[in-house]
C-alpha cells in the first residue's frame, strides 16, 4: 500500500447536503451524478429528484465545496443550502419567474398558432413583416422565456451529456436557421430559400420551448410543496426560552442557550431545550420522540426532549444539547440526509428517453449529411434545401411531446381514481413504484391503532357493577387534565353514565388522584400510589396482572378504602387493521413494524394483527436507517406512518404513505397520503398504482407508434414542418383519449391470479345504470370494481348502459357491488 493512499484513508471523508434547483426528471439527476462523478476526490453522489436534494461526500484534501458548487453552476443548476430558511423562499422566487416564462411564452405561442391557421386557410397573405414579427417571437421566448433551458443544455452537453435539454436546443436551433434562411431581406436582395416558410420555422421555435416551460413549472409546483416539511419541523422548537439567570429569569433567544443553564418551563409550554428535569414535577407529552399518545410522568433526574409539550407542573430543566446537537434539529437533518439518499426511481418515460434523445439526435444528424453530399451520386449536385428539411423536421416530429405527457396523464387519471377512494398520490414516482413493493414498513401509534388512549375494559373486583365502578371513578376524575382521566371521562359518557360531583380533589404527579364523591372517598391511581392509603390491592392483582401483560395501562379505583374494580386504558387497534395486513400477506407483500413503543406493547399489537416481524423501542434515525437496510438487501419499501418520528423513515422509503390525520409534517414528508385513518387504503393505493402503471405503458406505445413512423418519414425530408406539428398534435390528442376516453388498448377478460383467488362460487350480475354517458364513466366504474375483493371479468356498454360483472360468491355479493357503483355518483336502477 502506498503512502498516497495510506495518506487518503487517514483522511476522513466530509458530506455536503446542497438544494439543487431547476431539477425537472431523471436526465437532471443523471447530468448531476455523471458531471460530479468525474470530479476528483468525490466518493459518492445521491440525487433526490423527488426532492431535489443532493448528499456528497469527499475528500477535502482533493477537493472543496466551492468547487463542487462550480460544477452544479456549470451545468446550470441553481445550489441553496437546505438548511437555511431562505432557501425555501428562494424555491418560491424560482416558480415565479418559471411562471412568469410560461405566461409570456404561452402568449406568444397563441398569437403565432392564430396567424399560421390564419395563413393556412388562405385568410391573408404573408408579407415581409410578418416573417421578422415571428422571428422576433422566436427570439423572445427561445433566448430570453427559454435562457435557462439554454444554459442548462450547454452544461450537458459541453460534459457529453444528452438530455431533453439538448434536444429541445438542437431541435430549436435548427428551426431558427429554417426560419432565417426562408425570411425575406429585400434591401439585400434575399428573397429567402423556396419551400422555407419562416413563420412556421419560427413558430415551431415558440411552440417547442413553451410546451418545455410547462412541463419543467408543472415538476417545479409538485416539488416546491415537499420542501415545506423541515421548516414546519424546526418551526416546532420555541424560538426563547425562559433562562434562570442572576437570581431570576428572562427571556432569551433560543439560540443564546448554553448548556448547563437552567430553563423553567410552566404548564402547557413547550419545552424549548434538551435537557434533564433539576426540580418539578409534571406530565410531559413526548409524542414527538416515540409517537406514543401516553404521556411519560417527569421529575428530578429524568430527561426531557425539547419539542414536546409540558402539560401540569412547572419544570427546572438543566440544559444538555443546544443548537444543531438538539433532537428536533438532529430529526430535521435526518429528514435531509433522507430526501437525499432516498433511491432513485427512474420513471418508465425516462429510462426510454435515456436513448430515444440520442438516436434521434443521430437519425437529424444522419438524415442533414445524406441529403447534403448523397444526391452528388445521382444528381450531381447538392440538396441542402432537402437536407435542412429533413434534419429539422426530424428533430421536430421526434421531440418527445406524446412521450413527456404520457407519464402525467395517467398519473392525473389514477390520481382521480385515487381521490375518489380518500388516497392523495403527492408524487409520480409513487405510481411507477407502488406495483413492485415487496414491503410494507408500518408505525404502530396512529398508523395500526388510534393513536389515543381509550377505556378498553372495566373490570369489578366488589359488589359493585362495572358501570357503578366507572361511574364513580369519571365523577372523580372529572376534574384532572390528564389524558388518561380523559380517557376515563370520556368513556362514562359514551355509556351515558350520570357523573356525579367531586370535591376535596387532590393529584399526586406520575400516582393517582383522590377525591370525596357522594361522600365516598374514592382513589383512582396506581398499586403503590393505593398501597401509600394503605389500600389493600391483592384482590385485583390477578386481575392487574392480565391486563399488563396484554400491555395495557391498568389504573386501580378504591371506594371507601377498598380496592373496588380495575380500568384498563390502551391505544385500540384500527377496525380495518388486521384486515388491511392480511390482503397485504394475500398479495405477498411482507409487513413490518417499527415502533418507539416497549418491546411488550409492540408484541401485542403486531399479534392483534398478525404481524411477525417487529422491532420496538426505534428512535426517528433509527427507523429511517431500518428502511435503508431491507433497501440493500434489494427489497421495494413503502412506510406508513403520521408522526414526526416516523418522517425520517416517510423520506427515506421507496414510497412513503402518510395518514391523513397525522402531522403536517409526516404528511410533507410523504409521497401517498391516505385521507382520514383508514389502513385499508395502502393495498388499494398499491392497486391503483399498478393499474396507473399499466395505463403509462399503453400511453407510451401510443406515443411511439407516432414517431417511430414519424421519425423516419422526415428523414426523407418531404415533411413541412407544420406536418410534423400537426402530427405532434395528433399523438397528443390520442395520448389523451387513451388517458381519459375510451380505451384504444383492451385488458384481458379475466386475470388468472383472480381465478386462483377464489376458484369457486362464480356468478354473474348485470347493472343497469342510466347515468352511464360516455366510455369514460364505464371505465371509471370498471376501476373502482377491481379494488373491490371478489371481481373477476367487467364488461361494460356505453349504449345498453350496463354493467356486467363476474364475481365471487365467497368473497362478494350483489349488494356490495351495486354499493361499490353508487359510492361513485352513479344510480343503479335495476338488477336483472
Amino acid at each position: 500500500m502506498t503512502d498516497a493512499t495510506l495518506q487518503q484513508q487517514a483522511v476522513p471523508l466530509e458530506s455536503l447536503q446542497l438544494k439543487i434547483g431547476g431539477m425537472s426528471c431523471s436526465f437532471c439527476s443523471n447530468a448531476i451524478e455523471r458531471g460530479l462523478g468525474r470530479e476528483k476526490g468525490i466518493e459518492e453522489v445521491h440525487v433526490s429528484l423527488a426532492h431535489e436534494e443532493a448528499l456528497i461526500r469527499f475528500r477535502p484534501d482533493e477537493t472543496d465545496e466551492t468547487r463542487i458548487k462550480n460544477v452544479l453552476h456549470s451545468l446550470g443548476y441553481i445550489v441553496r443550502d437546505p438548511r437555511k430558511v431562505g432557501a425555501f423562499d428562494e424555491q418560491l422566487e424560482l416558480k415565479r419567474k418559471e411562471r412568469n416564462d410560461l405566461i409570456s411564452a404561452a402568449s406568444l405561442a397563441l398569437v403565432m398558432f392564430a396567424a399560421m391557421v390564419a395563413m393556412w386557410l388562405d385568410l391573408w397573405q404573408m408579407q415581409d413583416w410578418h416573417a421578422w414579427t415571428a422571428w422576433a417571437f422566436a427570439t423572445y421566448v427561445f433566448v430570453w422565456n427559454g435562457r435557462r433551458i439554454i444554459r442548462m443544455a450547454w452544461g450537458a452537453a459541453r460534459r457529453g451529456i444528452t438530455n431533453q435539454h439538448v434536444l429541445l436546443s438542437v431541435g430549436a436551433i435548427g428551426a431558427f436557421i429554417g426560419g432565417l434562411l426562408g425570411a425575406p431581406v429585400p434591401l439585400l436582395g434575399w428573397y429567402g430559400f423556396v419551400g422555407f416558410p419562416p413563420v412556421d420555422f419560427f413558430g415551431v421555435v415558440v411552440f417547442l420551448t413553451t410546451y418545455h416551460l410547462l412541463s419543467g413549472y408543472v415538476a417545479l409546483v409538485v416539488r416546491t410543496k415537499a420542501s415545506e416539511s423541515v421548516r414546519r419541523l424546526l418551526e416546532m422548537q420555541p424560538p426563547t426560552a425562559r433562562v434562570v439567570r442572576n437570581g431570576g429569569e428572562e427571556d432569551v433567544a433560543i439560540e443564546t442557550v448554553m448548556v448547563d443553564e437552567l430553563v423553567r418551563v410552566r404548564p402547557g409550554d413547550r419545552v424549548p431545550v434538551d435537557g434533564v428535569v433539576e426540580d418539578g414535577t409534571s406530565v410531559v407529552d413526548q409524542s414527538i420522540v416515540t409517537g406514543e399518545p401516553i404521556p411519560e410522568e417527569k421529575q428530578a433526574g429524568y430527561e426531557v426532549i425539547g419539542g414536546s409539550v409540558n402539560q401540569t407542573g412547572t419544570l427546572l430543566i438543566r440544559v444538555t444539547r443546544t443548537g444543531e446537537d438538539s433532537f428536533l434539529r438532529q430529526v430535521a437533518r435526518h429528514v435531509e440526509e433522507a430526501k437525499a439518499m432516498k433511491p432513485g426511481i427512474i420513471v418508465l418515460v425516462d429510462r426510454v428517453l435515456l436513448y430515444y434523445v440520442p438516436a434521434v439526435l443521430g437519425i437529424s444528424a444522419a438524415s442533414l449529411l445524406f441529403w447534403g453530399f448523397a444526391p452528388l451520386a445521382w444528381a450531381g449536385n447538392m440538396q441542402w434545401v432537402t437536407a435542412i428539411y429533413a434534419g429539422v423536421t426530424v428533430l421536430v416530429m421526434g421531440y418527445p411531446c406524446a412521450l413527456g405527457m404520457a407519464t402525467p396523464l395517467a398519473l392525473i387519471r389514477g390520481g382521480g381514481m385515487a381521490a375518489e377512494r380518500g388516497i392523495l398520490m403527492r408524487s409520480g414516482e409513487a405510481f411507477q413504484i407502488l406495483k413492485d413493493i415487496t414491503h410494507v414498513v408500518l408505525d404502530k401509534t396512529g398508523t395500526i391503532t388510534e393513536g389515543k388512549p381509550r377505556l378498553v375494559a372495566v373490570e369489578a373486583v366488589s359488589d359493585l357493577g362495572r358501570d357503578e365502578v366507572l361511574r364513580l371513578a369519571a365523577g372523580a376524575e372529572a376534574a384532572s387534565e390528564h389524558p388518561l382521566a380523559r380517557a376515563i371521562v370520556d368513556a362514562a359518557e359514551e355509556r351515558a353514565l350520570e357523573m356525579p360531583e367531586a370535591g376535596d380533589f387532590q393529584a399526586t404527579a406520575g400516582q393517582g388522584i383522590e377525591a370525596t364523591v357522594e361522600g365516598r372517598r374514592i382513589l383512582v391511581g396506581t398499586s403503590r400510589f393505593l398501597r401509600s392509603r394503605d389500600v389493600d390491592v391483592s384482590p385485583a392483582q390477578e386481575v392487574l396482572d392480565r391486563h399488563e401483560a396484554q400491555a395495557h395501562t391498568a389504573v386501580l379505583v378504591s371506594i371507601a378504602g377498598a380496592v373496588a374494580g380495575v380500568l384498563a386504558i390502551a391505544d385500540a387497534v384500527k377496525p380495518d387493521a388486521k384486515d388491511a395486513i392480511a390482503e397485504l400477506k394475500r398479495r405477498g407483500i411482507t409487513p413490518v413494524m417499527l415502533t418507539g413503543d416497549n418491546e411488550r406493547t409492540a408484541r401485542a399489537v403486531a399479534a392483534a394483527v398478525e404481524i411477525d416481524e417487529v422491532h420496538a423501542q426505534v428512535v426517528p434515525q433509527d427507523k429511517a436507517a431500518r428502511v435503508r437496510g431491507l433497501q440493500e438487501q434489494g427489497a421495494r419499501v413503502a412506510m406508513v406512518g403520521d408522526g414526526i418520528n416516523d418522517a425520517p423513515a416517510l423520506m427515506q422509503a421507496h414510497v412513503g404513505i402518510a395518514i391523513g390525520a397525522g402531522t403536517d409534517i409526516a404528511i410533507e414528508s410523504s409521497d401517498v397520503v391516505l385521507i382520514g385513518e383508514r389502513l385499508g387504503a395502502v393495498p388499494e393505493a398499491i392497486t391503483i398504482g399498478g393499474m396507473s402503471y399499466r395505463k403509462t405503458v399503453q400511453n407510451l406505445w401510443l406515443a411511439f407508434f407516432f414517431n417511430g413512423v414519424g421519425v423516419p418519414t422526415a428523414a426523407t425530408g418531404v415533411v413541412h414542418p407544420s406536418w410534423a406539428m400537426a402530427a405532434m398534435a395528433a399523438s397528443v390528442t390520442l395520448v389523451l383519449a387513451n388517458s381519459f376516453g375510451g380505451r384504444v388498448f383492451k385488458r384481458p377478460s379475466i386475470r388468472s391470479s383472480e381465478k386462483d383467488r377464489f376458484p369457486a362460487g362464480e356468478a354473474a350480475l348485470i347493472l343497469s345504470v342510466p347515468s352511464i354517458h360516455c366510455q369514460g364513466c364505464v371505465e371509471t366504474i370498471e376501476a373502482n370494481l377491481r379494488l373491490e375483493p371478489g371481481i373477476g371479468r367487467i364488461e361494460g356498454d356505453v349504449k345498453t348502459k350496463t354493467i356486467r360483472v363476474v364475481y365471487y360468491g365467497s368473497a362478494t355479493s350483489p349488494d356490495a357491488i351495486e354499493t361499490a357503483v353508487t359510492r361513485l355518483g352513479h344510480r343503479v336502477e335495476k338488477r336483472p
